[in-house]
């Protein structure tokens, strides 16, 4: 069955099983993941002030281009624009066939594999294990806002910057 996750292209057969170890390994070290995505983020935080003077258009396409290449390799990442993977165990939903964003659908085989593509496990269920390795584990249990399209291929890293930097005082 050639069934397209949300943010692959139509007729894209799923990847094959030895090309989704390192995801693997990345929900096996959710928790070790988690610490070093803290210490990255606080690092994000004390460069706004930088990325603002450079400025945020300027800086879109190159980080979107090295937080892609990172993020791929580790969580099979789409690039949707609004990371959640510090709530779903370090497994990326969009990895879905589905879509789905907030939890498995009514199909996950009784072995945790997918329902659409048999031969891979759910990424629900690797998300719910990830998330109990996690200090932030509950965070799994957050409904997630639907996806916003028009942020696919945008660095979420900036947008984490932007939003998490303590506003300039002026005056």
């Amino acid at each position: 069955m050639q069934t397209p996750a949300a943010f692959e292209p139509r007729g894209r057969r799923p990847p094959a099983a030895g090309s989704r170890r390192l995801r693997f390994w990345s929900v096996r070290h959710a928790r070790g993941l988690e610490r070093l995505y803290a210490a990255f983020e606080a690092v994000l935080v004390r460069l706004a002030p930088l990325a603002a003077r450079i400025g945020h258009a300027r800086l879109e396409r190159p980080a979107a281009a090295v937080e892609g290449a990172v993020k791929s390799a580790l969580f099979d990442c789409r690039m949707c624009g609004q990371c959640v993977l510090s709530s779903t165990g370090m497994s990326c939903p969009m990895n879905c066939p589905k879509g789905l964003r907030n939890g498995p659908c009514g199909g996950v085989r009784a072995d945790g594999r997918c329902e659409v593509y048999p031969a891979m496990p759910c990424v629900w269920v690797q998300a719910w294990e990830g998330s109990r390795t996690m200090t932030g584990g509950d965070g799994i249990l957050q409904v997630q806002p639907p996806v916003d399209h028009r942020l696919k291929g945008t660095s979420s890293w900036l947008r984490v910057m932007r939003e998490k930097a303590p506003a300039e005082r002026t005056g």
